[in-house]
C-alpha cells in the first residue's frame, strides 16, 4: 500500500540508486566486493570476461564466465531496478483511481485481485517500453559498465575506438547502437498490441 513501510523503504532506496552515477555504483562494488574492505576479502574478480589461465572443460569455464559477470550484473540491475520500481510504482498509483476500477470494486472484487487483474496490465505499458530500450542498450552494450569491469563487450570497444581513434570502428559500433534501439521499439509497439486493446483497435 502507498506511504507503508515497505513502500517507503523500496522508494527510498530506488531513488538513492536512479540518483547515483553508474561508473561510480560500479567502482563502490568493485572496491566491496572484488578488492575487498577491511576483513571482507575480495570474492569477485576485478575485470575481464574469463580468468587468465581458464580451467579446462566447457563446465568450468562457463562458470568461470559466470563469476566474472557477477559484478557487471550487479551494477546494471541496481541501477536499471530502480528505473522499473519508481515507473512501475508511479503508473500504478495512476491507475488506482481510475473509475473502471472502481466499478470493480463495486462488483465485489478483492482488492488483490482488483490490483492484479485490472491495474497491473495497465499500469505495465510504461514499463514495457523501458525493459525493450534497455534491451536495445544492453545489446548494444553498456558502455559505463563495459568501461569500469573491463568487459570486452560493444560499449567497450566504442570507448576504445574513441581513444584511438578508429573512426570506421566507431560509426561500426554506433550503426549496431541506433540499430538495437530502433529493432527493441519497433518489438515494444508490437508487445503493446498483446497488452493493450486500445492500440489493437486503433
Amino acid at each position: 500500500p502507498p506511504a507503508s513501510r515497505f513502500d517507503r523503504t523500496a522508494t527510498g532506496v530506488a531513488l538513492t540508486l536512479w540518483s547515483v552515477p553508474t561508473f561510480w555504483l560500479g567502482l563502490i562494488v568493485l572496491m566491496v566486493f572484488a578488492v575487498g574492505v577491511g576483513p571482507l576479502p575480495g570474492l569477485f574478480p576485478t575485470g575481464g570476461i574469463r580468468s587468465i589461465d581458464p580451467p579446462p572443460g566447457l563446465l568450468p569455464q562457463v562458470l568461470d564466465v559466470a563469476h566474472h559477470l557477477v559484478l557487471p550484473c550487479l551494477t546494471m540491475v541496481a541501477v536499471i531496478f530502480a528505473q522499473y520500481q519508481m515507473v512501475m510504482r508511479s503508473s500504478l498509483l495512476e491507475e488506482m483511481g481510475s473509475d473502471y476500477l472502481t466499478t470493480a470494486r463495486a462488483k465485489g472484487l478483492r482488492e488483490d485481485l482488483v490490483r492484479r487483474r485490472h491495474a497491473v496490465p495497465n499500469a505495465l505499458l510504461p514499463s514495457v517500453t523501458l525493459i525493450f530500450l534497455h534491451l536495445g542498450l544492453v545489446v548494444s552494450g553498456a558502455i559505463m559498465v563495459e568501461t569500469v569491469f573491463s568487459w570486452p563487450g560493444l560499449g567497450y570497444l566504442m570507448v576504445n575506438a574513441l581513444e584511438y581513434p578508429d573512426l570506421p570502428l566507431m560509426q561500426g559500433t554506433f550503426i549496431v547502437l541506433a540499430g538495437t534501439v530502433i529493432v527493441m521499439n519497433v518489438l515494444a509497439d508490437v508487445v503493446y498490441r498483446f497488452l493493450d486493446p486500445r492500440v489493437r483497435a486503433a
